[in-house]
């Protein structure tokens, strides 16, 4: 398990959809087809606002509006994330300006790590495809956690698994629950415009449209004292 070096200023988290990648049509296509099979309504303003970004067995609580038996549940997640997995494969590309980013953190030392809510297979097709897998230090899924966004654990797992401090942690962030998971987790977080507005995005640090737009002296003034605030 690699641990965060003395002289690294800061560690970096990363969460997958519509951060690293920005595959959230795909995920709507595939809880849209998903729906479509099993009679269910899908209303996509109300997916983005209060499910996108949950583990599954919520999103389903949310579709279904009602608690699946857990089997249950855990059959029609296998067969949504294959619908994504069939649409989102041959489309897969990272992030505008993420390359260059994290070859600017490997280059300075800086730990990093993803923590999605996402299932390995997920993960695993995203980085292979976008060929991103290197530029890690640790990788951190649903698997490896109880609570999924926005408990804090995905964020703290990867805390650990990279040997940083929560507070000496930056994490990327699209969606309200993963902002919360991050938050909780007493990490400072940047809010990517993926999904929402920044005025939607709700208490970050750190605004921006693209990883074109960030560097690390703007990361490191980060971990200065201060308190999340809606704008940059």
């Amino acid at each position: 398990m690699p641990g965060q070096p003395r002289s690294a200023p800061f560690s970096a988290v990363f969460d997958m959809d519509g951060v690293i990648v920005d595959n959230r049509a795909y995920h709507f296509q595939a809880w849209e087809a998903f729906s479509e099979a099993h009679g269910l309504p899908f209303d996509p303003a109300y997916f983005r606002d209060h499910l996108f970004g949950r583990v599954n067995r919520d999103i389903l609580r949310g579709l279904f509006n009602k608690e699946l038996p857990k089997d249950i549940a855990r059959a029609y997640a296998v067969e949504k994330e294959a619908l994504y997995r069939k649409f989102y494969t041959d489309h897969v590309k990272p992030a505008r300006g993420l390359i260059h980013f994290l070859r600017e953190l490997r280059a300075a030392g800086i730990p990093t790590a993803v923590a999605t809510a996402a299932p390995r297979p997920n993960l695993d097709l995203v980085l292979d495809e976008a060929e991103l897998r290197s530029y890690f230090d640790a990788l951190i899924d649903i698997s490896a956690v109880k609570k999924g966004k926005p408990a804090p654990d995905l964020y703290l797992k990867a805390a650990e698994a990279l040997g940083a401090a929560p507070e000496r942690c930056i994490a990327f962030e699209d969606s309200h629950p993963g902002i919360a998971s991050a938050l909780a987790a007493g990490m400072r977080v940047i809010g990517i415009t993926t999904a929402h507005t920044p005025d939607e995005l709700g208490p970050v640090h750190l605004v921006i449209e693209s990883f074109e737009e960030i560097s690390i002296d703007r990361l490191q003034a980060l971990l200065g004292p201060g308190r999340p605030q809606d704008q940059p």
